[in-house]
């Protein structure tokens, strides 16, 4: 009786290690492949008052990123992007090495199935080119670009008409244009947008896209012309066939203190 206890003992033993394992384990994976990259020490929205980047805040400047501290962790931070209302709060880089470096990088260069808001070497940093895409996955527990769906609820979208890069020393506003489904072409390799006629159709299609669940904002402070910033942001679509697009026109770009 004494040795059948004793292996029965050591077996429940072995049962409760391998469960314990396993859910160490599991919870690893979880946070690996559905969190995204953790940046709340240097958050706008954790970091400042809401003031600072609300639409109200035209006659403030301010940057409240800290470039200097986050270039000296990865000089490949350019920018950083800031959605009003959503967990959308996020540094941008573009990698030296290859397009998709950051698809399943974090900013500090180690793998993060999240990866981290990008865009690709065809665009420039000093965002002055007609259309920057930048790219952001649609992550489980709404981190990265997930929020960019939001914007498929007709009453958000028409609830927030702005967000903001921030460089250094530069704010730029964003005024939205339209959020809409679309394939899952390379766009930047699809158009060739140095040539005007492709442009102006580009801002054709933004502006009335061809798209059942798109919202598209009919009171744009200005019409669209070939000498406009076009910024593109794209995430997955919920059923992985396709990309949602957040299309954005720059209507200010401001130095800051």
């Amino acid at each position: 009786m004494d040795r059948e206890k004793r292996l029965k003992i050591f077996v429940i033993s072995i049962i409760l290690v391998l469960l314990i394992i396993i859910g160490i384990l599991g919870y690893w994976l979880f946070t690996l492949f559905t969190k995204g990259t953790d940046v709340s020490e240097y958050r706008i929205k954790d970091n400042t008052t809401s003031a600072t980047v609300s639409e109200k805040s035209d006659e403030s400047a301010d940057n409240p990123i800290d470039f200097k501290k986050l270039q000296k962790i990865n000089p490949e931070i350019f920018g950083w992007i800031y959605i009003p209302d959503t967990n959308i709060d996020y540094p941008l880089l573009q990698s030296n090495e290859r397009d998709d470096f950051y698809l399943h990088k974090d900013i500090y260069r180690n793998y993060k199935y999240a990866g981290s808001l990008y865009c690709e070497y065809c665009n420039s940093t000093e965002l002055d080119d007609r259309v920057t895409l930048i790219y952001g996955h649609n992550m489980i527990d709404g981190s990265m670009f997930a929020n960019l769906h939001k914007f498929r609820d007709a009453s958000f979208f028409k609830k927030h008409t702005k967000f903001y890069i921030y460089a250094p020393g530069r704010r730029l506003t964003y005024q939205v244009v339209s959020a809409f489904e679309y394939d899952d072409r390379h766009i930047m390799n699809t158009f060739n947008f140095a040539e005007d006629k492709v442009f102006r159709e580009y801002l054709a299609t933004i502006q009335n896209p061809r798209s059942l669940s798109a919202n598209v904002n009919t009171k744009l402070d200005h019409k669209l012309t070939v000498k406009d910033k076009i910024v593109t942001l794209s995430t997955c679509l919920d059923s992985g066939d396709g990309r949602y697009l957040l299309q954005g026109v720059l209507v200010k770009d401001e130095p800051t203190r």
